[in-house]
């Protein structure tokens, strides 16, 4: 080995180089890491750190209120009690000792803690909603058993409650929790995980104004997620302490909670019906009812999956608004729009008669009537519900021109409520016959006039039909919320009746159609003569739609009619407007037109003399005997 005159040994020397530049390389690399974990990720270490000691706590807010016309309320909030956990101070052990303490079955446990198992990262350390609306014995095995359980919270926040049950459920609606999709989409963070958001009716319309903003409070926890107390504690919080939460918006709605009763009270007998009320001067709904009805308490709580299931198979459909979302067979009640159409266009002299003898022939087919009614006129037509006599005038006025009356009087469209995803209906045209590659034939034009054939509406388009005739041609937009008000009372926004359009008829049109609504239900010969009402004029019009199912195997089974009665009264100063629609109840006359009735009866009898609804009680004087139902 050689040594140099200076004593060093150059392999030493050589190796000695290259430590040198390991170790540098070291400390760089560690400073570089320094720098990344200080500089870089600095904020996110820190709000772990901090996340161990500090928490923010969401304030709940009270969502608003849902009154009726009269201010009687319908959906208000009750206590209820909430347990959260957060996951990262506690452990299986504990969860086992919650689902012990709560009396929860083994299913509901486990879904509780696979639940819990899903949270990841910094949301460990947030209070996770794991169960709704406890009882208060659960609350109290909670309480008292808090130092055994680190983690657990019971939070008490409002819960809604709708007074009346299933009364009016359609129109108000429900609540259930948000999805993971939606809180994604929610861009302004309005809505957190186990937050509950309308999904029908007026809480689904008026989510925004309902909802309120939810504050938030700062708390310090110690190592077991317990919530420590004394003067060192505001040291270790930052920015403001406590956000105070801001509660929803009222809602007055134009429900008359006693029309609403009086309606579904009415429809008692029959499985599957739909009926609504309209203020004829104005077109404010008074009572809107689908039936069979769903029971908003229980979809707004803790809703089993067999109990949904069987919502879902009911096939009544009691999840289907069946006013604004279900399309039918109008059957009579559209007979006039074609008799407007004629008349308006003047395509027919309304004194001349038609001979029914049962039946009218066109070409090879044989379009039936319910019976020979003889001669007849327009007037007479309308009164006794001839088939013969509209088959006749379809050939005169086309299928053209009705669509474009029924379509003035706001059929084939929505009404424009916004209520429950509301269907337009359909009404034909040769247009439509041709775009579908059917060759257009008059039979199509001749089972429109009397309300089959392609015509589709929905009960609430009936409804404003009607009010239209009844108030000389205004066509307003059916309204269901009269205003919005704060927490405080203060009126946010108010809803004036709004006029879609003003239909335009002649005064001779209007008497001839008027007087013909009115000998239906007054003449001796009218098909709801047999409903006729002691104390109130009414008129109205019968409709009975043929409705069909066909069969895998090809095979139609027909099922009974559809029964519809449309009616306003009373008949000189028209104060509502009533449709109900019975499905497959049969014979109008015999069914659809006495619950129409009783309808009628109990709003002049009950509800016109309360000095809220002054107007109806100068129409007419209340009948005398009856029960108050």
């Amino acid at each position: 080995m050689s040594i140099n005159p200076h004593g060093e040994i150059p392999e030493f020397r050589r190796r000695y180089r290259y430590l040198v530049v390991v170790v540098g390389l070291v400390f760089l690399l560690l400073l570089g890491r320094l720098w990344q974990m200080q500089v870089i990720q600095g904020g996110e270490y820190r709000k772990k750190s901090e996340n161990n000691f500090v928490q923010v706590l969401r304030i709940p807010t009270v969502r608003g209120l849902i009154f009726d016309r009269r201010g009687r309320p319908l959906v208000t909030n009750r206590p209820s009690f909430d347990v959260y956990v957060t996951p990262r101070f506690t452990n299986s052990a504990t969860l086992e000792r919650l689902a012990e303490e709560l009396a929860l079955p083994p299913d509901v446990a486990k879904a509780l803690s696979q639940k819990l198992q899903q949270v990841a990262g910094p949301k460990r350390y947030d209070p996770q909603l794991v169960l709704r609306d406890i009882s208060r014995d659960q609350m109290a095995h909670v309480e008292a058993h808090k130092e055994e359980l680190p983690g657990v919270s019971v939070v008490a926040r409002a819960h809604r409650n709708y007074i009346h049950g299933n009364l009016a459920a359609h129109a108000l609606g429900y609540l259930n929790e948000i999805s993971g999709e939606e809180i994604a989409r929610d861009k302004d963070r309005h809505y957190q995980p186990g937050d509950l958001v309308g999904r029908f009716g007026v809480e689904r319309m008026y989510e925004a104004h309902l909802r309120g903003v939810a504050g938030r409070e700062q708390v310090v926890v110690d190592a077991r997620g317990r919530r420590k107390t004394g003067a060192d504690v505001a040291d270790l919080l930052r920015g403001e302490r406590r956000v105070e939460p801001k509660p929803g918006h009222n809602i007055t709605l134009t429900i008359d909670i006693e029309v609403q009763r009086l309606v579904e009270r009415s429809l008692r007998a029959y499985p599957s019906a739909a009926a609504v009320v309209l203020e004829v001067p104005t077109g404010r709904i008074l009572a809107s009812a689908s039936k069979p009805a769903f029971e908003p308490n229980l979809l707004t709580g803790r809703l089993s999956a067999d109990e949904a299931q069987r919502l879902v198979d009911d096939p009544y459909r009691p999840l289907l608004d069946k006013v604004f979302r279900e399309n039918y067979y109008p059957g009579s009640t559209y007979k006039v729009i074609p008799a407007i159409a004629a008349l308006e266009e003047h395509l027919v002299n309304p004194d001349e008669k038609v001979n029914c003898k049962g039946a009218h022939s066109f070409g090879r087919r044989s379009f039936r009537c319910s019976h020979a009614h003889g001669k007849v006129a327009l007037s007479e037509a309308i009164v006794e519900s001839c088939n013969v006599y509209f088959y006749t005038l379809a050939e005169a006025v086309g299928m053209d021109a009705m669509a474009h009356y029924a379509r003035l009087f706001g059929l084939g469209a929505p009404t424009g409520t916004g209520l429950n995803g509301e269907v337009a209906g359909f009404i034909p045209t040769k247009e439509w016959y041709v775009q579908q590659k059917q060759p257009f034939r008059l039979g199509f034009t001749l089972n429109s006039a009397i309300g089959q054939g392609n015509v589709k509406v929905t009960p609430v388009q009936v409804a404003s039909l009607y009010a239209t005739i009844a108030n000389g041609g205004t066509l307003y937009l059916p309204q269901i919320v009269e205003r919005v008000e704060n927490s405080d009372g203060l009126l946010i926004q108010s809803f004036s009746p709004r006029v879609r359009r003003q239909v335009p008829l002649k005064p001779a049109t209007l008497t001839l159609v008027r007087d013909a609504l009115h000998g239906v239900v007054n003449e001796e010969k009218g098909t709801g003569s047999s409903s006729r009402l002691e104390g109130v004029e009414v008129s109205g019009k019968t409709g009975t739609a043929q409705v069909s199912r066909r069969l895998r195997k090809g095979k139609t089974i027909w099922l009974e009619d559809h029964s519809w009665f449309a009616a306003y009264a009373p008949s000189d100063r028209p104060a509502i407007s009533v449709v109900v629609l019975i499905e497959h109840g049969g014979r109008a006359a015999k069914v659809a037109a006495p619950v129409a009735m009783e309808i009628i009866r109990d709003y002049f009898r009950y509800v016109a003399p309360d000095p809220a609804n002054q107007r109806a009680a100068e129409l007419v004087a209340p009948a005398a005997g009856g029960d108050r139902p």
